[in-house]
């Protein structure tokens, strides 16, 4: 039977000792009950200097509850289980009763921040940004600094239309839309269900479509009253406010991610190709691939690993990070949210083992074309020899 008991401490009642004995008794054994030695209830043989009173059954079980409030205001818990035979009284002291409403407070303000919702995609491999530009003027904010392989464009209210006011975009109707020349589109504070229209303004322009579109999400949130400039958060970023620079910095990172996981994806399906080519070659000691297949998929492996160096530009800072220290350290931060240098490493790591099953593919396919010419020099040798005999016979004769 589950029951709970709500004590209050108060100057006079009975001692404790005959209340809990009184309760436990009434259907089981007198349970024994173990107490920390610094609340000084040695009293409990003769008259205890603080007792419970008010006591509120709300259930029937083996597990008691108790709740005290000492005479000086302060707060603590008494927890008694017990069974058939043992029962124990765990005390905590000096609980602050404010602290779980603070707790609760703090985690209500941190989810009322206002949060921008960030989409990431890739569906192609090259986009005309000068083509895009040019049907979207209005929409088109210039860059503050060196760029070429970006543009952003901001749909809503053009009121700033360089986009560098200090105000919260997320309470806001503004939507902003950066598009990389590689094939990278970010969306700032659009709703799911408006994504495709934005995203066929960029297919019109797009070449080179891919298949299967990749996505990634992230969540940026704003704060003017934040003492510091940034503040990392699990899955988000908070900043004091948001504009066109940062959305620049931020597009890069999660552009550049969302591409290299489409390459990396790539170069898996290439090294899933050689794990079947050596498992055939495991079992049945040789291969039947067509040296023209081997060598698309070396072309394949390489041309992954340019577009990741020369159209990514994976290693170079962005000029505004350069500039500006506050950018720099969002740029610093979200490399390293997204592992960018390991994944990379990593594709490497995958590159070159896709150089060294292909450089062990080139051996034997050239061992058989060096078996193959030596064959036929013995075959043309032994022809020679053949007609010389046979020559030889004949003028003898």
């Amino acid at each position: 039977m589950m029951r709970s008991i709500d004590v209050y401490v108060k100057t006079v009642a009975p001692p404790v000792r005959s209340i809990l004995f009184s309760i436990f008794t009434s259907k089981q054994k007198s349970p024994s009950l173990s107490l920390p030695l610094h609340l000084s209830l040695r009293s409990f043989s003769v008259a205890p200097s603080r007792y419970f009173s008010n006591v509120l059954p709300i259930s029937n079980s083996p597990i008691w509850g108790f709740r005290a409030i000492r005479n000086h205001g302060s707060l603590f818990s008494v927890r008694a289980i017990s069974s058939s035979t043992t029962a124990s009284v765990d005390l905590v002291q000096q609980q602050s009763p404010t602290l779980v409403d603070d707790e609760n407070r703090g985690s209500l303000e941190e989810a009322a921040k206002p949060s921008i919702p960030v989409r990431a995609y890739f569906f192609s491999t090259s986009v005309n940004l000068r083509s895009l530009i040019e049907q979207n003027k209005q929409n088109f904010i210039p860059p503050t600094s060196r760029t070429a392989n970006c543009a952003v464009l901001k749909f809503g209210n053009h009121s700033d239309p360089t986009g560098t006011t200090a105000g919260c975009i997320s309470w806001t109707d503004c939507i902003y839309m950066v598009v990389y020349q590689y094939g990278s589109i970010v969306l700032f504070n659009v709703r799911e269900h408006e994504v495709d229209e934005y995203l066929k303004l960029v297919e019109r322009h797009a070449y080179c479509l891919l298949p299967e579109m990749k996505i990634d999400e992230y969540e940026v949130r704003e704060d003017l009253n934040l003492e510091t400039w940034m503040e990392p958060g699990p899955d988000f970023i908070m900043l004091q406010f948001l504009n066109s620079d940062g959305i620049r910095t931020i597009g890069s990172v999660l552009g550049l991610s969302i591409a290299l996981d489409h390459y990396d994806r790539q170069v898996d399906g290439i090294l899933a190709e050689f794990t079947n080519i050596n498992s055939r070659l495991e079992g049945t000691g040789t291969f039947t691939m067509d040296k023209r297949k081997l060598f698309q998929l070396v072309g394949k492996a390489n041309s992954n690993l340019a577009d990741v160096i020369l159209k990514l530009r994976l290693f170079e800072r962005l000029d505004i990070a350069w500039k500006d220290a506050k950018y720099d350290q969002i740029w610093e931060f979200l490399r390293a949210e997204f592992e960018l240098t390991r994944r990379f490493a990593s594709l490497d790591y995958k590159l070159k083992i896709v150089e060294h099953n292909v450089s062990l593919l080139l051996g034997i396919l050239q061992n058989r074309k060096s078996n193959f010419l030596e064959w036929l020099i013995v075959i043309l040798i032994c022809t020679e020899i053949v007609i010389t005999v046979y020559n030889l016979a004949r003028t003898s004769l």
